[in-house]
């Protein structure tokens, strides 16, 4: 299998340089209405997903001047998305899913009072598994201070771990990898062992994985974000992606693939969230095409149509 080349680090604006040389752009922009909720911004979606005969999507709840958020289930109904009547609600952040094994895996970030800093908030990564969202019942609660911990189901069955220290060992936010034959052996210590991916991020800038992709030749696709802040101290998040070879250990090297001016202009939460974009999921489409749902500054959901990232990566098959 031809190994994935890293050409060594970029940082945010040589990889937007990059984008914005590319001729095929993002297409097609719009703002995903939703309703149920009252008055709250839905945000920071996943991609939808089949749940008991019907396709479902997760979003982010919350008033637009707090981040007391919770998640919500919504289903399509007419063109807009429906607070789905009798789904759970979790007091959470920032919804994602994968399936193991057949059996659905879904999680969000949990905020709670810093044990240390008074005022201030800390986080940590918790997951729920069951048949589907009316089963879902907690089994992991990840490292405080983490975000961005994501799983994926591998070719071989065995479960590969993208994991995102903060601190002493990540800086700002950068990404690690390891792998567990099965839910049961996932532990925080796994986690926090778990060997970083080198040359993505400089210390200024930091990222994360959102949602991975098994690809037809065992390589994983991840889609991402990378971000940092400017001399205004506003914030700038891009959606972005790489590929892994578990076999190899080896990456390519981070992409962005669209930005906050592909989407519809729109309201920010804060001013120094205006130019946000927060990687939702990427689906996938026959055609070479991928419908990409993100979060726009804080405030709103969009989806974008875009070439399929991947696809060139998975011509890179056994000889």
């Amino acid at each position: 299998m031809d190994k994935l080349v890293n050409r060594g680090w970029l940082s945010c604006n040589d990889l937007l340089e990059a984008f914005r040389s590319k001729e095929a752009r993002p297409y097609g922009a719009q703002k995903l209405l939703f309703s149920g909720v009252g008055t709250r911004d839905v945000y920071n979606i996943a991609a939808p997903f089949e749940d008991e005969g019907e396709m479902v999507l997760a979003g982010r709840v919350e008033d637009r001047d707090s981040e007391q958020s919770e998640i919500y289930f919504f289903a399509e109904r007419g063109g807009n998305w429906v607070a789905r009547e009798g789904a759970p609600v979790f007091r959470l952040q920032d919804p994602f899913f994968t399936r193991i094994s057949g059996e659905l895996v879904f999680g969000g970030v949990e905020t709670f009072p810093h044990p240390e800093k008074a005022g201030k908030l800390s986080w940590r990564t918790v997951l729920y598994r069951g048949s589907c969202v009316a089963d879902l019942k907690p089994f992991f609660s990840g490292p405080d201070q983490m975000k961005d911990l994501r799983l994926v189901e591998q070719q071989d069955g065995t479960i590969g771990v993208f994991t995102r220290p903060q601190g002493e060992k990540g800086g700002r936010g950068k990404i690690g990898y390891t792998q567990i034959d099965r839910l049961e052996d996932l532990s925080q210590e796994i986690i926090n062992q778990a060997p970083l991916l080198e040359g993505q991020f400089s210390e200024e800038e930091w990222g994360g994985g959102n949602e991975i992709h098994l690809l037809t030749n065992g390589f994983l696709g991840v889609l991402g974000h990378i971000a940092r802040f400017d001399e205004h101290g506003d914030r700038h998040y891009y959606p972005m992606i790489f590929v892994f070879d578990p076999a190899t250990r080896t990456y390519s090297n981070l992409e962005i693939i669209a930005e906050r001016g592909n989407f519809v202009d729109g309201p920010a939460k804060r001013p120094d969230l205006a130019d946000v974009v927060f990687s939702g999921g990427l689906v996938r489409k026959a055609d070479g095409t991928a419908d990409l749902y993100a979060g726009t500054s804080d405030a709103e959901a969009q989806k974008v149509t875009i070439s399929d990232p991947f696809s060139a990566f998975e011509k890179k098959v056994n000889k």
